[in-house]
């Protein structure tokens, strides 16, 4: 048996096929004891499955899943030291608060019920509604007692299955941040699959981007959104502007690209291709516009030329198009401070971006892969 320090969670080449697809292929994935990983992707990308595998219930086509030294591929789902909250919640309605988070613990004739329980409900916020049934909670309650009567059983690992789909806009990022505090005070590992970006974002430590059964890229939500990989991640995870270029070459710790007329530099650690052609990559809150002949606060890459086509106001900030000589519309956001009006449509504009925040991505990927998912 594994020592308490090394209780990773494991899977090694994991793979699902169904009679006509292959849902998971080959995934490897280690999750750290202890950390708030996301699993994220859109639907049918493997997620679920990925989940359900690790829970017991699938049962994989070939590949290992350990939890430290033990091996529960194919051990039982009630055998695994692993539970999992859905999306539906999944409560018991004849039964009270009390008694939907005691029901494990009763039914494993655990002794000190009482106290575990009172522990349980404080964590979650909700000793005042012990006695009520599910029904007369809140969907944002509901799911704290779905998580409680999870947490009670003690899991090495709890599994979160799209927890907070069926919650509205408001109360769905109060959960967030709740769920998060939640993971911190007990210090488990947390497996959250969602096919929200920012949910994923706000949660987890690690993140990693599925797209149809692989693993398109992982790393800390900083890493993924500043520096994607492929243009899946660069379009799936926020938004991206996606810009045609022939890589030149690298000078010192820049990749320089000809990109439409103007040469551009990437920041050699964020080029992720190195010779023939490739996208430029700049997301649009780094895009700065001002009319044209106005100064721009941004040394580096400064076109002229162009002009907007479309202006939408979104309270925090306001998102222009903004169309370039070539023809390609760049999306650019730009924060609502007051120091000046909303540049109306039609208005010329000169376009900039410090060359720190572009990335390279090779162009033999689709430049719209994961737009139409996101």
């Amino acid at each position: 048996m594994s020592s308490v320090a090394d209780r990773d969670l494991r899977i090694s080449k994991l793979t699902k096929e169904f009679a006509t697809f292959t849902a998971v292929k080959s995934l490897d994935l280690v999750v750290p004891q202890g950390s708030f990983f996301a699993l994220l992707g859109p639907s049918g990308c493997g997620k679920t499955t990925t989940l359900r595998m690790v829970a017991g219930l699938d049962t994989p086509t070939s590949g290992s899943i350990h939890l430290g030294d033990l091996d529960v591929t194919y051990e039982k789902p009630y055998r695994r030291p692993v539970n999992t909250v859905f999306q539906n919640y999944a409560l018991f309605p004849h039964l009270d608060i009390y008694e939907n988070v005691a029901f494990g613990l009763r039914r494993r004739r655990s002794p000190e019920v009482a106290r575990q329980v009172d522990e349980m409900l404080a964590l979650v916020e909700l000793t005042s509604q012990a006695r009520k049934k599910p029904p007369q909670l809140s969907g944002g309650q509901q799911q704290r007692v779905a998580l409680a009567r999870a947490l009670i059983n003690r899991p090495e690992v709890l599994l979160l299955d799209e927890p907070l789909g069926a919650l509205d806009l408001k109360l769905r990022r109060s959960m967030q941040l709740e769920i998060k505090r939640i993971q911190t005070e007990v210090g488990l590992t947390f497996v959250h699959v969602t096919h929200d970006q920012e949910e994923a974002m706000t949660m987890a430590d690690t993140i990693a981007v599925m797209n149809a059964g692989v693993i398109e890229q992982m790393g800390s939500p900083t890493e993924l959104y500043e520096n994607p990989a492929t243009t899946f991640v660069a379009n799936f995870l926020g938004q991206s502007n996606l810009i045609a270029g022939k890589i030149i070459g690298r000078e010192g710790d820049v990749v320089k690209v000809q990109m439409e007329g103007t040469v551009v530099s990437i920041p050699a650690d964020r080029a992720h291709a190195d010779h023939g052609d490739g996208w430029v990559g700049i997301r649009p809150e780094k895009v700065l516009i001002a009319p044209a002949g106005q100064p721009i606060d941004a040394p580096g890459n400064h076109m002229t030329g162009a002009y907007v086509t479309d202006v939408s106001f979104v309270g925090v900030s306001t998102q222009y198009l903004v169309r370039m000589p070539w023809g390609q519309e760049l999306m650019a956001f730009e924060q609502n401070t007051g120091v000046r009006g909303i540049i109306p449509v039609g208005t010329a504009v000169d376009v900039s971006w410090r060359p720190e925040f572009a990335f390279l991505l090779d162009a033999s990927q689709d430049v719209n892969a994961g737009i139409e998912e996101a």
